[in-house]
C-alpha cells in the first residue's frame, strides 16, 4: 500500500522548502567564503585567479593583507567604535523599551487602544531612515555631538527601540499575570519578576546588537574620523585604482569575527528567549 496522497504532497513541499533553505544558505556562505579567500590572496590574484579561488589549489595564500590591516590604527579604532556603539545602543534600547513593553502589555489606557500604541511603535520602522539623516545631522551639530559615539548610540537606539517594544510586549502577554503575582506574593520584587524573562531580554539584546553592528547610513553621515565604524571602514577600501578587494575581504572578516563568539556563548538564551510562550499547557 502506498502512502496517502496528502502525506506525499506534504513531504514534497517539505523537501522543496528544505532545498530552498539550503540554496539560500549556500549563497550567504559563499559570500563569507569569497571574502575569506580574497583576504588571503595577493592583489594580483584578485584579477588573475579563475574558479572559486580555493587557497593552495588556485593560488598560494598569504597573511600579508591581514598583517597590514589588523595592525593599522584605523581598523582597531573602527572595531572599538562599533563595539561601544552596538553595546551602548542595545543597552539603551532595552532600558527604555522594557518598561514601555511592560506598560503596553499590562495596562489599558483610556484614550488609546494598546494595539494602536504598538502600531505607532512599528510605524517608526516604515519611515525610510534616509529621510531623517539631514534632521539628525542638524540636531547633532547643534548639540555638538557630530563624530561622537554618543550621537551614534542615540540614533541607533531610536531605530531599534520598536523591535524591543514589540518583541518584549508579546513576551509579557505570553507570560501569565498570575505567575507574576505569585512571585510578588512569595516575596520577589518587581525586578525579580522581570528577571524571569532574562532569556528574552538576552535574545532581544542580541537582535538589536546585530542591527546596530551592521548599520551604515548614519555611521557614514554622522562620523568622519573619531567615531568611524566597521561598515564605513569597509566602504573606505577604495582609492584611485578602484576597489581593493583584498582589503575588503580582511575588513569584512574582522567585522564578522567579534559577534560570532557572543552569539555562540548566548545561543541557548536566544532559543529560550525567542520561544518563550510558544508552547502552552
Amino acid at each position: 500500500m502506498g502512502e496517502p496522497v496528502g502525506r506525499c504532497g506534504s513531504s514534497l513541499v517539505d523537501g522543496l522548502a528544505f532545498l530552498g533553505a539550503v540554496l539560500v544558505s549556500l549563497v550567504f556562505i559563499f559570500s563569507i567564503y569569497r571574502a575569506f579567500s580574497q583576504s588571503l590572496g595577493n592583489p594580483l590574484d584578485t584579477f588573475t585567479v579563475a574558479g572559486f579561488g580555493i587557497p593552495w589549489l588556485n593560488f598560494e595564500p598569504t597573511l600579508a593583507n591581514w598583517i597590514d590591516q589588523v595592525g593599522t590604527p584605523e581598523t582597531l579604532r573602527s572595531l572599538a567604535s562599533n563595539t561601544v556603539v552596538a553595546f551602548g545602543a542595545a543597552a539603551l534600547a532595552l532600558l527604555l523599551g522594557t518598561p514601555a513593553a511592560y506598560a503596553v502589555a499590562r495596562f489599558r489606557f483610556a484614550r488609546w487602544k494598546n494595539r494602536d500604541i504598538t502600531i505607532r511603535f512599528l510605524s517608526q520602522r516604515v519611515l525610510p531612515p534616509v529621510a531623517t539623516v539631514v534632521p539628525f545631522c542638524l540636531v547633532m551639530r547643534a548639540l555638538g555631538l557630530l563624530d561622537t559615539h554618543l550621537a551614534l548610540i542615540l540614533v541607533a537606539a531610536t531605530f531599534v527601540l520598536p523591535f524591543v517594544v514589540v518583541i518584549l510586549r508579546q513576551t509579557f502577554l505570553d507570560l501569565p499575570l498570575e505567575l507574576e503575582e505569585a512571585a510578588l506574593v512569595d516575596g520577589a520584587s518587581h525586578v525579580g519578576a522581570f528577571w524571569r524573562i532574562a532569556p528574552t531580554l538576552a535574545a532581544t539584546g542580541l537582535v538589536v546588537f546585530a542591527f546596530t553592528w551592521n548599520e551604515f547610513l548614519f555611521a557614514v553621515a554622522l562620523s568622519s574620523r573619531n567615531a568611524i565604524e566597521v561598515p564605513v571602514h569597509i566602504a573606505g577600501a577604495v582609492d584611485t585604482r578602484g576597489v581593493q578587494f583584498w582589503f575588503v575581504g580582511v575588513r569584512a572578516m574582522t567585522a564578522i569575527v567579534p559577534p560570532v563568539p557572543i552569539v555562540l556563548l548566548a545561543r541557548r538564551y536566544i532559543v529560550r528567549g525567542l520561544t518563550l510562550g510558544a508552547v502552552k499547557g
